[in-house]
């Protein structure tokens, strides 16, 4: 392994690292900028986080050694996964042969199962409530995921999600057809689920979901921490995997170099302060959904990727 290939590989884990509570902050900037208020600053999760890590952890009686490792260990996949999928490179970094799209999804379920075994360790009312809603959300959640990327396999031959970015970005064919744009566009209806936004959640509001925020109820001090941190890794990545794969997969400087990373770590950003002001947009824009008409939304997602599949079959890529 090269110096530069090591050097690509540790700029990408930093700009999951670092960026992720940037893109929150901006989104809830973004957010109280569509309600007419000035809103939080775009700093502000970063401060959170150094005032969560300050704080003393407090554990709840009867929880186990699992409560505290479990966002320590569901921290260290994210990073896992965020030196594995296209971020900030649209070529192969060390580490990526190791998993495919379907290994990615993989780490993404262990992170979450984590969470949601930590919230029942806790023994709250409010956690297992949390953790149960998560569950019957994810039972069509996570079939839609496999979904997508068994498309994409359909499409690209491949479960590598460096050759499908090749091919949509040198393809306009492949890009514009109809199996490409149903998939993206079921995505994009399972992103905004995984991440709490539009019609699913309002995080400022913990009566209308209680998910993310019910699961880590009974968190404090570092863990609190963790746990927030964990949650805007974990939307980063998804960002950046719909942006650099699916719908924007161009742009990318394509020389190994780390003058070439560091430009598209720009890119990124843009694209990402893109994302995020549409998704603020329509979350202001559109009504939520009442909790049970969830199933509802995420089966409309499921419907999209499935159609994408038949689409292919019956039509295939031109």
């Amino acid at each position: 392994m090269d110096v530069t290939a090591q050097l690509v590989n540790l700029l990408q884990a930093l700009t999951v690292l670092l960026l992720a509570p940037f893109v929150a902050g901006a989104s809830a900037r973004v957010k109280a900028w569509t309600e007419s208020r000035r809103g939080p600053s775009v700093l502000q999760p970063y401060r959170d986080l150094r005032k969560y890590l300050r704080k003393e952890t407090l554990v709840p009686d009867g929880a186990s050694r699992l409560f505290l490792w479990a966002p320590p260990v569901a921290f260290g996949t994210y990073l896992l996964i965020a030196v594995v999928i296209p971020i900030i490179t649209p070529y192969p970094i060390p580490f990526a042969p190791t998993v495919d799209f379907l290994g990615g999804g993989l780490l993404f379920g262990l992170a979450g199962t984590l969470t949601l075994l930590a919230a029942l360790d806790a023994g709250s009312n409010y956690t297992a409530l949390g953790a149960s809603r998560t569950v019957s959300f994810a039972a069509l959640a996570e079939p839609t995921l496999i979904m997508v990327f068994f498309a994409v396999a359909v499409i690209t031959g491949t479960n590598n999600p460096y050759v499908t970015n090749h091919l949509l970005a040198s393809s306009a064919a492949a890009y514009l057809s109809p199996t490409h744009l149903l998939v993206t566009a079921a995505f994009f209806l399972l992103l905004l689920a995984e991440t709490g936004k539009l019609p699913v959640e309002s995080a400022g509001l913990m009566e209308l979901g209680m998910l993310e925020e019910g699961r880590t109820f009974e968190d404090s001090g570092p863990i609190l921490g963790l746990a927030r941190w964990n949650g805007w890794m974990k939307q980063f990545l998804l960002y950046s995997v719909f942006l650099n794969v699916f719908l924007l997969p161009w742009g990318m400087v394509a020389v190994p170099s780390v003058l070439g990373a560091l430009e598209n770590v720009g890119i990124l950003v843009g694209k990402l302060l893109l994302l995020v002001t549409v998704v603020g947009l329509l979350e202001a824009t559109i009504a939520k959904v009442r909790l049970f008409k969830i199933r509802d939304f995420l089966a409309l997602s499921f419907s999209l990727a499935v159609l994408s599949v038949f689409v292919f079959v019956v039509l295939g890529v031109p």
